[in-house]
């Protein structure tokens, strides 16, 4: 029977020890009732039944305090974001900008790859300036 006790208030310490932090820590906005030194009072004075007033009663729940909304469930949200107009007005301009860099790359001439399969490009040596050594003038 005296284990039994024994573990009863150990349990019931525990119990104490965790309701007066939890009050203790909770901001004051998740405290419903009274006043958070007032709670924090009757969990002291109460030991047990005062932690248990404060789950239950004290105690705010999360969901009730923060009633926030996720971004694709907010319509002033989805308002701010745009048009559909807007997006393929954008998609628009950067395609065009692809284009001009399309064109600029095959203005540029053949590159590397185009080299590496035209033999003749390849055997020629080149010096520095791309010009091939034969066409030079001599001086």
């Amino acid at each position: 029977m005296p284990r039994v006790l024994l573990i009863l208030a150990l349990v019931a310490t525990a119990f104490w020890v965790y309701t007066i932090v939890d009050c203790a820590v909770q901001p004051p906005t998740r405290h419903r009732g009274v006043s958070k030194p007032l709670w924090i009072v009757i969990v002291l004075v109460l030991p047990v039944i005062g932690g248990l007033l404060w789950l239950v009663i004290g105690r705010a729940r999360r969901s009730a305090v923060h009633a926030t909304r996720a971004p694709d469930d907010d319509p002033e949200f989805l308002g701010r974001i745009g048009t559909i107009s807007d997006q393929d007005e954008r998609i628009r301009r950067l395609e065009e900008e692809l284009a001009m860099l399309d064109a600029e790359e095959a203005f540029d001439g053949p590159s590397a790859a185009d080299s590496a399969t035209d033999p003749e490009a390849a055997s020629t040596p080149r010096d520095d300036d791309d010009e091939p050594r034969g066409s030079r003038g001599a001086v």
